[in-house]
């Protein structure tokens, strides 16, 4: 009985690190308050009441726990859908997800966290969505769609928050062979706030090598009340230094394309 693939569903969707966990040599505990089935004719386990799968550092909690497979000669049984639901709590080492549902169907290699109250939170980051968290396994992609909200610390004090209508998360390896995050796209009412300055525009995407972001199409950036409008602005995380471009030409529409900025005297004195 493969429940070894309740604690593969939970790594995927906290970051995608059960490729390089320890975790999946180690032994699976499945504990509930009520009841453990296995339904042979529904081809399904359940897990009711508080139910929590534990496997090494990592667990999932809900109250209903559910592994849908299928039974065949050839393969044995493969569990194709795993559904986790009311109050999930996800746990990988240190980062935790919360939801209300979550799916994970391994013919499609996707994850779907959905719920009311949706967060991802880890030492260096917080995530909240509106609509749901999507992982792809093969892409090593994670979404959070609608209303979705980034908060970072800032090195040199405060928080960084970038928020849009979409924000798409890539994961890679780096050299330790650990899954870190690469780049993280902006999709629809960009918004970058640093502990000084606020950014806009349509499209973002911050690449984490640099912790610089590049922002496009209707820029605005606002320093206390002084304002920067162009097409195109990078950002720079680390330095809190921030550049405006004029549009490249290949653009169209209304306005002349220049770069545009409003200062007011003594303003810098009173930002902080």
């Amino acid at each position: 009985m493969r429940f070894v693939l309740f604690a593969l569903f939970l790594c995927l969707v906290t970051y995608g690190t059960y490729a390089q966990s320890p975790n999946r040599d180690a032994p699976l505990e499945i504990t509930a308050d009520e009841t453990l089935e296995w339904l042979r004719g529904e081809q399904r386990f359940v897990a009711r009441g508080n139910a929590l799968a534990v496997q090494g550092g990592s667990s999932v909690a809900a109250q209903v726990l559910t592994a849908d497979y299928a039974d065949t000669p050839e393969n044995g049984m493969q569990i194709s859908i795993v559904t986790a639901e009311g109050r999930v709590v996800i746990t990988s080492d240190s980062s935790q997800a919360y939801g209300d549902r979550a799916v994970y169907n391994l013919a499609a290699g996707q994850a779907v966290i959905t719920g009311s109250n949706l967060r991802m939170v880890s030492p260096d980051q917080a995530v909240t969505a509106r609509d749901r968290f999507e992982y792809f396994v093969e892409a090593g992609r994670l979404n959070a769609v609608g209303n979705a909200v980034v908060i970072r610390p800032n090195p040199k004090g405060g928080q960084d928050r970038i928020r849009a209508d979409v924000l798409s998360a890539v994961f890679g390896n780096n050299a330790a062979g650990e899954r870190v995050l690469q780049t993280m796209e902006a999709k629809g009412n960009v918004v970058i706030t640093t502990p000084t300055e606020q950014a806009r525009g349509d499209y973002g995407i911050y690449r984490a090598s640099s912790n610089k972001a590049e922002l496009r199409g209707g820029v605005e950036i606002t320093r206390g009340p002084n304002i920067l409008k162009g097409e195109r602005a990078e950002v720079d995380l680390t330095t809190n230094v921030s550049t405006i471009f004029a549009a490249d030409g290949t653009r169209t529409g209304s306005g002349s394309g220049r770069v545009r900025g409003v200062f007011f005297p003594g303003s810098e004195e009173r930002t902080p």
